[in-house]
């Protein structure tokens, strides 16, 4: 039996075990507050009294250019946080483990990239915990930071993560890679106004990678101190 169907093996026992615990917890009455608005305990950007700028990747796909943009961010010696998606990280588990290995900051971005404005509770706790573990399994990572797909979350999205012991993180900078395939447009909307505290939404796609070497570059000539999220986050009041 080669590597890869070893890897294969283990990655499938493992889901499969993290599946049969997610079904145990999902159905425990918890007490949520719901203290607060809709926007209590989410981060939509970091420290604005700093220099400090962090770029956060979403990864459901574009597989082939995360490495392209993990030797751009090591030729600036930059550290970025990765939102990876469970299924794709069981399908990717070499590139999720390089990731790790450069010493990038994981973050959880759900399993199945659903809705969870839409999903109830449960529903919001199996998404979150089965990514979240899966990717611990994986890597010895812990993550403490969760990204909602397309951006879209509800107050049991926040308290159900917030349980599960996950800071929930939106972005003030979002360059829309994802739909406009432009390196230009990419470079300006990252950049554009950039200052202390942002934190930049981007994808693993041609045109980022392609983008990457000058956005990271206006940075350095503008001073501002490129970070995980984590870093630059750290010691704020949540919003």
């Amino acid at each position: 039996m080669d590597g890869k169907s070893k890897l294969a093996i283990v990655t499938n026992v493992a889901l499969a075990l993290i599946i049969l615990t997610v079904g145990a917890v999902c159905f425990i009455p918890l007490g949520i507050s719901t203290a607060g608005g809709k926007s209590d305990g989410v981060y939509y950007n970091g420290n604005t009294d700093s220099d400090m700028i962090s770029l956060m990747f979403n990864v459901y796909q574009g597989s082939e250019y995360v490495l392209d943009i993990m030797d751009s961010l090591d030729e600036y010696g930059v550290k970025a946080t990765f939102f990876v998606g469970g299924s794709w990280a069981d399908d990717n588990t070499e590139v999720l483990r390089e990731i790790a290995s450069r010493g990038h900051e994981l973050g959880n971005h759900g399993y199945f990239h659903k809705d969870h404005d839409k999903l109830n509770a449960a529903e919001n706790r199996q998404e979150i915990y089965l990514c979240g573990e899966l990717v611990r399994a994986l890597t010895d990572a812990q993550i403490r930071l969760f990204a909602p797909p397309s951006g879209a979350y509800s107050q049991t999205t926040v308290e159900v993560a917030k349980e599960l012991g996950y800071k929930v993180i939106m972005w003030s900078k979002d360059t829309i890679d994802w739909r406009d395939h432009d390196e230009q447009l990419v470079f300006s909307r990252a950049t554009q106004k950039a200052s202390g505290g942002d934190l930049v939404l981007m994808h693993p796609t041609k045109h980022t990678a392609a983008a990457l070497p000058a956005v990271l570059e206006y940075y350095k000539e503008h001073s501002l101190h490129a970070v995980t999220v984590s870093e630059n986050i750290s010691g704020l009041e949540k919003v």
